[in-house]
């Protein structure tokens, strides 16, 4: 019996919306996470993740485990308590930042060095379900090895039978009946292991499935044949999650596949930089053309940044490098991709998702 349900409402080719329900609470899907890396989205707090209409919040497992320890958090009562969430909360298995320090890697685990201090830890499958059960999310992840593209395909293979082997560990390991595990599939940009891996990692058994392992330095076109090189061996009625893609156009190219969930970090690292999206695009707000516009940053979106303030207040803050700007752009940007997620659920359901996805491709593709 799985920990969680998808119950798809309606599809539109490939592309599908629904409901699906952990032990603690539900989600619409196709649906966007904002990632909280070391408890917190940047710049927002809990209650601005309500007010925007987010319904999970990630937070990053290498990043907690070292600071404040898994420990502290687990006597908070878990990540959402701690940080004083009430919604749905995801912990990635912490894989991608540890691979990104380019640690030592053995068929157990891999051993790397904290970038606070220096100091060296042991991750293994096992570690990685234990250290996020104390974290308590709703949903989890299996420690995968993610490598970066271009590869060499011994390199994928290698990351491939790991993640696989892992992936197995890591179930036996998982006991929380409260907390849902899901499997990550890797294979880098090669179709037959994507879908070799999916195979494998569905005969497994999760609660959802994971395509890890993109973003990493392919192009969107190689990120999207992979996708549709696996996503028909991830079982159809069970959440399907593409790790950290966040851009308008391949979040609607994925939804197009029968992707269901998504994170990133996108929208507010560019909040930060005074990059906003929008329906016509990015908007720079840094630039000049903006400091007597009285626009709001998208005229089309009815978050509480675009109903109160104007671009050319917002290049202010700016330009005085008030910290302020970097919070109201990140506000807005959240925003502004989860009615995008919204719009993308109404256009399956009105069986309009084609044209939709031709419109926001013409903006971003």
């Amino acid at each position: 019996m799985y920990k969680v349900s998808l119950d798809i409402t309606a599809r539109d080719g490939d592309a599908r919306t629904g409901v699906a329900t952990t032990h603690r609470g539900s989600y619409e899907t196709p649906c966007f996470m904002p990632v909280g890396t070391r408890g917190a989205i940047k710049y927002l707090s809990a209650r601005d993740y309500a007010d925007l209409g987010a319904r999970i919040v990630l937070g990053n497992t290498y990043h907690l485990m070292l600071r404040p320890g898994a420990d502290v958090v687990q006597r908070f009562g878990g990540l959402g308590k701690f940080a004083g969430w009430d919604g749905l909360t995801l912990t990635d298995s912490g894989g991608f930042q540890v691979f990104s320090l380019d640690p030592k890697v053995d068929d157990d685990g891999v051993t790397f060095k904290s970038t606070y201090d220096g100091s060296m830890h042991r991750f293994t499958p096992e570690i990685a379900v234990e250290t996020q059960e104390k974290l308590g999310a709703d949903i989890q992840m299996v420690l995968d090895v993610c490598t970066s593209l271009p590869a060499e395909p011994h390199v994928v293979r290698l990351a491939l039978e790991r993640t696989n082997a892992w992936a197995i560990r890591a179930k036996a390991a998982h006991h929380r009946e409260d907390q849902s595990l899901f499997g990550i599939v890797q294979g880098g940009t090669d179709a037959a292991m994507r879908a070799e891996s999916a195979r494998r990692t569905a005969e497994v058994g999760f609660d959802g499935y994971a395509i890890g392992g993109l973003s990493v330095g392919e192009t969107r076109a190689e990120m999207v044949e992979s996708i549709a090189a696996c996503i028909g061996e991830i079982p159809l009625d069970q959440p399907r999650y593409l790790m950290g893609v966040g851009d308008p156009a391949s979040l609607v190219e994925a939804v197009g596949l029968g992707v269901d969930q998504f994170d990133c970090v996108m929208q507010t690292r560019l909040g930060r930089h005074g990059t906003a999206l929008t329906s016509v695009g990015k908007v720079h707000i840094k630039n000049a053309k903006y400091a007597d516009s009285d626009d709001p940053l998208d005229p089309a979106c009815s978050c509480w940044v675009c109903t109160s303030h104007s671009r050319g207040y917002l290049r202010h803050l700016t330009q005085v490098g008030e910290p302020t700007a970097a919070r109201l752009v990140s506000v807005h940007n959240v925003a502004w991709t989860i009615s995008l997620m919204a719009k993308m659920r109404e256009a399956i359901a009105n069986q309009s998702f084609q044209a939709f996805r031709k419109d926001i491709l013409d903006i971003w593709g």
